[in-house]
């Protein structure tokens, strides 16, 4: 006997079915609210992008010892916010020398200081686990009015990751490449972004040495800009912190704040503005001063 197709049985079965093949099919990215925030995280899982109404950021002010590459990410930006010509930029080098935090500090005060009649730009953060869907992201963006900075933080690669290749279409490969209203920006402790040691072993046992890493060293050929964040000196570090404590209002004899700041970089190892800042969250509490 056939079994009757109207039952609500057999409805109830076809349902289930036609449920668990639309859950194994492609996400489609979700149409987004970009009104809703200035900043924004991609959620790979649902293709769709979170707003962020308060950005984790420190003033631009506040970021000492770095002045150079300062100027230079935030002309770059100037410019792409501008609609003229910009380069995708890499900063790398040491940590919590403030790489990170300049690109957000950069986007604050291009938004805090453009024309009341110009739209705001963008930023969005990628996980660096969420790179093979840089392309998805880039398709939701391309038709929006509004200009984009893409930032991925840490961003490196490991042997035998292939999803450096998306990113690499993204930049400049592919048949679509970036859009015109969105520019890249990555941080790394890496000038390659891929380990040393994976470059001269890949180096050794290849047939031509020169071409072995050629197509993984060349992603990072695609950033037009290059900053390079190094360790800073006593000087620079005491800087930061005076910086932090006059900013803050932080009543403190600053000779003994001095001594305090030294030796707490030196029980780090490090000398560095996350370093400094640590310092200083460490001493606000001391003084019972809310930062």
């Amino acid at each position: 006997m056939s079994a009757d197709l109207n039952s609500p049985q057999t409805l109830a079965l076809l349902t289930r079915i036609a449920d668990a093949l639309e859950r194994l099919g492609p996400v489609g990215a979700a149409h987004a609210d970009l009104t809703a925030a200035d900043a924004f995280v991609w959620q790979a899982a649902g293709r769709k992008l979170s707003p962020v109404p308060k950005v984790n950021r420190v003033e631009m002010s506040l970021l000492r010892g770095i002045d150079r590459v300062r100027d230079q990410l935030a002309e770059n930006t100037q410019r792409f916010a501008r609609g003229l010509p910009a380069n995708n930029a890499l900063l790398w080098g040491a940590r919590g020398m403030g790489k990170s935090s300049l690109v957000k500090a950069v986007h604050a005060e291009i938004n805090h200081t453009r024309p009341a009649d110009s739209r705001p730009l963008k930023l969005i953060e990628i996980h660096r686990e969420d790179i093979e869907t840089l392309p998805d992201l880039m398709g939701l963006l391309r038709a929006d009015p509004h200009r984009f900075i893409v930032f991925c933080d840490d961003l490196s690669f490991d042997a035998d990751d292939t999803s450096y290749k998306s990113l690499k279409a993204v930049l400049e490969g592919g048949i679509e490449g970036r859009p015109d209203n969105v520019i890249f920006y990555a941080t790394s402790n890496r000038r390659h972004l891929l380990p040393r040691d994976m470059m001269e072993n890949e180096r050794s046992t290849a047939i031509n040495p020169g071409e072995a890493v050629e197509e993984k060293v060349s992603l990072s050929d695609r950033f037009g800009l290059w900053l390079g964040f190094h360790k800073c000196s006593q000087d620079e570090y005491l800087d930061m912190v005076f910086g932090y404590v006059d900013h803050l209002g932080l009543q403190a004899d600053r000779d003994t704040v001095r001594a305090e700041a030294l030796e707490w970089a030196t029980t780090r190892g490090a000398r560095s503005g996350r370093t400094a800042w640590q310092f200083i969250q460490d001493l606000a509490g001391r003084l019972g001063k809310a930062i």
